[in-house]
Order: structure tokens, then sequence, then C-alpha cells
């Protein structure tokens, strides 16, 4: 038998693609085994529900403690609590090998985590990354380094600026108005600089996107600016029943409505506006005399850090225009918490209003939805970007839309004649976008089917980790 360590970030976003990733790979190899280890960085609840939910697999989960010297949650202080972590890993590693006859064959990490590879060059075995965003993504955190390091480009200072750059893993121009907002703060673009610095010294790369996808993109990566990358995905968490069961109401409003009818807005974890800008989301939803399935939460307390999660509102209609509810009665449900994947897989379904997370994309892609770009934070510029000028398979609400504040900015309010703009062009059913999303979703499903070319990719990755394994002592 053969040993990975899994570590992802204990976010469910990243948490979950990583072990539906360890779940392929043992399926895919019956000698391979996966330990995933658990970090008390960050911790997120559902990670703890996520986990319980599991069926028996050959994939063991080992909480770790929480250092003494970790400090508060902040991108100031993300490197140093991975140092403080380091003994953790190197310990649970070594207990796992004391206690174990398989051999150990390396470990794989999530990019927040890459100084974990230290730890791998400590006990002499291979690092490898799971990058959880897009390929063309990849490419641009790799030529973002190479402006600030081989041509001395001052990112932080584009943060106010329009200028287009030539990106290799893009096929268009790409503004500055589309970086994200953790290189353009000084405070985050030091963290995450740190993080690329140290991706480059791993083994190799596996990326949650495939070819058919993002062929451009990821041929741009055999350039040598990256290790070598394995396009493995789309990675998915689709077994979300216990989910539909909670949320019966949800599905059975939609079981209701007619095919292909309903929009969609849902905006992840990190997705909540203020009342000002629910406003005019509500008008733009009556306006547009659409169907529409709204998620709507409420910002996390303040009190709580500044890596709180968003709540449901105890009553809705506090927030919405007066009357609101009335006035959209059978055509429309306001929800709080949303079980995204069993709601873009029902056929009532027409469009998805999204804030562009990439698993967002890959599940809207899969099930054939059309997307309305709405970015909000990380790279999600970028990605709405990809969908609407690189691949026509989405259409723009706004794309250089963020609500990260900078300074002594303030968060703009998207007026309600954008968004109607945005939802009725992606309901037209006679867009070409609707045409070639449909499309990818075929080539996307193909990937994964024996011989198709994520499936031949996770096989080469096993085939090149179990290749290295290392003598047992």
């Amino acid at each position: 038998m053969a040993e990975l360590v899994f570590i992802p970030m204990p976010r469910m976003g990243h948490f979950a693609s990583m072990v539906e990733l360890a779940r392929l790979l043992v399926d895919l190899h019956s000698e391979l085994s996966i330990t995933v280890l658990i970090l008390k960085l960050n911790p997120d609840a559902q990670v703890a529900a996520y986990v319980h939910s599991l069926t028996a697999t050959r994939i063991k989960f080992i909480h770790l403690p929480q250092p003494e010297t970790q400090k508060d949650i902040s991108f100031s202080n993300h490197i140093s609590n991975l140092q403080a972590h380091a003994p953790l890993v190197k310990d649970a590693t070594n207990n796992i090998l004391h206690h174990s006859s398989s051999r150990f064959i390396g470990f794989v990490f999530d990019l927040f985590l890459t100084p974990f590879i230290d730890v791998g060059n400590q006990l002499g075995v291979p690092s490898y990354v799971f990058y959880a965003s897009s390929a063309a993504f990849l490419g641009f955190q790799s030529h973002a380094l190479a402006l600030q390091d081989e041509q001395n480009v001052n990112i932080v200072e584009l943060k106010d600026s329009d200028t287009e750059f030539t990106i290799p893993s893009y096929i268009n121009p790409v503004s500055s108005k589309l970086f994200p907002t953790i290189l353009l703060n000084p405070e985050s673009n030091s963290m995450a600089t740190t993080l690329v610095r140290w991706l480059r010294k791993a083994k190799g790369i596996m990326i949650n996107t495939f070819w058919e996808l993002e062929s451009h993109a990821i041929s741009s990566l055999s350039n040598g600016s990256v290790p070598p990358v394995y396009p493995v995905g789309p990675i998915l968490d689709l077994e979300r029943k216990s989910e539909v069961h909670q949320n019966s109401d949800i599905m059975k409003w939609l079981d209701e409505q007619p095919p292909s009818s309903v929009v969609f807005l849902c905006f992840g974890s990190g997705g909540n506006f203020n009342e000002d800008q629910v406003k005019e989301i509500a008008s733009a939803l009556e306006q547009s005399g659409h169907r529409f399935l709204w998620s709507l939460r409420q910002p996390p307390d303040p009190f709580k850090g500044p890596m709180a999660s968003q709540t449901d509102y105890d009553d809705a209609s506090e927030i919405l225009p007066e009357g609101f509810l009335d006035r959209t009665h059978g055509i429309g449900k306001i929800i709080g918490w949303a079980p995204q994947v069993a709601i873009l897989g029902h056929p009532a379904i027409g469009g998805f209003v999204s804030h562009c997370g990439w698993n967002s994309i890959l599940e809207s892609i899969w099930f054939g939805v059309p997307i309305a770009t709405w970015p909000l934070y990380a790279e999600q510029q970028l990605n709405a970007f990809k969908l609407v000028t690189e691949l026509g398979i989405a259409v723009e609400i706004k794309m250089d839309y963020r609500i990260e504040v900078i300074g002594n900015g303030e968060v703009e309010i998207l007026r309600a004649e954008t968004i109607e703009k945005g939802i009725r062009c992606m309901m037209d059913k006679g867009r070409d976008a609707w045409k070639r999303v449909k499309e990818m979703s075929e080539k996307m499903r193909r990937a994964l089917m024996d011989g198709g070319s994520a499936h031949s990719t996770i096989r080469d990755f096993i085939n090149d980790v179990m290749g290295s394994m290392p003598k047992k002592n």
C-alpha cells in the first residue's frame, strides 16, 4: 500500500473539493490510501458536519490541535500561523508513518498551505498542490509575481488604474480593474506572493479544471513558469442528498415551476449586500418579470471577527421594498442558505446570477445553466472575464464589481436597470451563451468518463506519484 497525506484549507469550498479528489484517487487505485489532516486554522463548522456525513472509504481524517502560538486570523498573520502549525503537521505525519505499513509517497496541499512544502522537504517526500481555481488564474498569479520580481511593477499602485496587460494564460488583454483585491491591498499582497513562491517549489499541481474548458490556459502553463500541471477537474461534490431533504420546501416549489423559467440568485459564502443594494436587486427582479429563487443572507456579525459566517434573516421583509413579497407572490421565493447543487440540477432553473466562485462556475456548467456574472471578491472578476470574454458562455451584469474596499473607498451600489438588463440577457434562450454552455456541459461530463481528458490525467497523476514511491526503510 502507498499513503498520501492531504492537507486542505479547513473552509468548506476548498475542503470538499480536496476530499472529492481524494475519493477519486483511492477509487481508481486499490493500493492507495489517503489521510486528511484537518487544521484548526480558521475552522468552518460545515467542515465537521461534512466529514461526519462521509461514508466509509480508504480515507482517514485526523484533527490536529490548535497551536498555542496561533495569532488572530488575518492576511498579515497567515504565514506565521502556518509556521506555528508546521511542527504539528510533521509530528502527525511521523505518527502515521510509525503506525502504518504503507509507503509514504507524498503530500498534497491547498494553495493557501504551500509553505508546508518545507515539511515535505524535511521528510524527503514530494509535495503536490491542489489548485481550486482556474488554470487561467494560476497563470495570472505566476505572471503577476514575475511582473513584481522581474519588471519591478508595483501591483498595489494599480488599484485605481485601468492598465491593460498581456497575460499568457488569457487570450485577450486583461485590465488591472479586474485584478483581485488580494494583490491590490499591500497587507494581503505580501501573503499572496509568498504562497506563489512556495507553489513553484511543488513537484506538480493538480488544477480543478479540464482541457476542453481551458486548453489555451493549460497550454500556456507549459512554459516552465510553474511546475507540471494536471487538469483533473471538474472535482465536484454532487452527492448532497441530505441537503435536498432538509430543504424539501425549496424543491417542492421548483417542481411547480415551468422548465428553464427560474432565475436563481446565490452569491456564495461571502456574498451579502447592504439594504440599499438588496432593494435594487429586488426592483430588478420585479421589473424583469421572471420567476426567481433568491438566496438572501445577512452580513456576519462584525463583533465575531473577520471570518465570521453570514446568517439567514429572521424576517427578510424588513430589508426588502415594502410590498415586494406580496407583489411577487407566486413567481418568486426568498430563501436563506441554499442547497446550490440540488437547485442548479433542477430542470426549472433557467439561469444563475452568480458571484463567479470557481466551484459555482463548474457546478453551473455541469448542469448546463447559463450565468449572469456579478463577481464580488477574490479572483471572481477574472473568472467573470474568462466566462464572458474568453469563452462566451455567460453574460455580464458588471465584471469589475467588488465588495472589498481598499483604503477609504466605498462599495458601489449596482442599480436595478443594470441588474435587470443582465437577467434579461441571461434568460434569452436565443443567445449564443445558452448554446455554448450546453455544449460545454457535455464536454465536461465526457472529460470524466473512462478515456476522457480529466480521467486520463488523474490516472497519469497516480502513475507518476506511485512511480516515485520511495523505498521503505
